[in-house]
């Protein structure tokens, strides 16, 4: 049965899962890139850059891989596909990632304003949804036919969905970073309530992956 899930979600040491003041030079907020090491040196990282002879294998690799692992549509909040706010002004503006990014499935970007289906190579073809998180959820697990959804976030995105009760596992990477502030994962989200046990954490010497299950068997 397809699920939804947060995989390689990298969050610091304090919570907060992108640094302030976001911008088209610093997508990640002040210090957000720090926040990502353990992935940016692991091989699954290195492919999608198109460089096969790189990257190091380990416990940062498997996580790295196993959120790419069946997964046959993706969900993004508008501020992870671009910096554009508001009405779009036009259809230049194609994502972070170039012609060519790196989800080769169909991507539902959350959005209050319309925009037509944009096709890139690799097999991503975007959609943006504008009636809500529920319309976004079934139009991708329709479009993965089995497999599962991935929900890359950002933070505000994640939060409507674990309100809804409609995340079924996260994969969280906490990474050795004090941001002190920006977007905090866990501000007024009550996991045990929702239900979320820890079934998973791995140590390695640049993040703790921590896996949380919704109502485990």
């Amino acid at each position: 049965m397809s699920e939804l899930k947060v995989q390689c979600f990298s969050i610091s040491l304090d919570g907060f899962g992108a640094g302030p003041n976001q911008s088209l030079q610093s997508p990640l907020g002040e210090g957000g890139e720090g926040l990502h090491t353990w992935f940016f040196g692991t091989r699954t990282f290195q492919r999608m850059l198109g460089d096969e002879s790189k990257g190091t294998d380990g416990p940062d690799e498997d996580f790295a891989a196993r959120g790419f692992a069946n997964i046959g549509a993706w969900i993004l909040g508008r501020n992870m596909f671009g910096p554009v706010r508001g009405p779009w002004p036009d259809e230049s503006w194609k994502g972070w990632w170039g012609e060519e990014p790196p989800y080769h499935v169909p991507v539902y970007v959350l959005t209050h304003h319309p925009r037509a289906p944009l096709e890139m190579k690799g097999g991503t073809t975007f959609y943006f949804v504008t009636d809500g998180i529920e319309s976004a959820l079934a139009q991708a697990k329709k479009a993965a036919n089995g497999k599962d959804v991935r929900l890359g976030g950002g933070v505000a995105t994640i939060h409507e969905y674990l309100k809804a009760g409609l995340v079924d596992e996260m994969h969280l990477a906490i990474s050795p970073v004090v941001l002190g502030s920006g977007e905090s994962l866990f501000a007024g989200v009550d996991l045990a309530s929702l239900g979320f046990q820890c079934v998973e954490h791995v140590p390695t010497s640049a993040a703790t992956h921590v896996v949380l299950r919704k109502n485990p068997r």
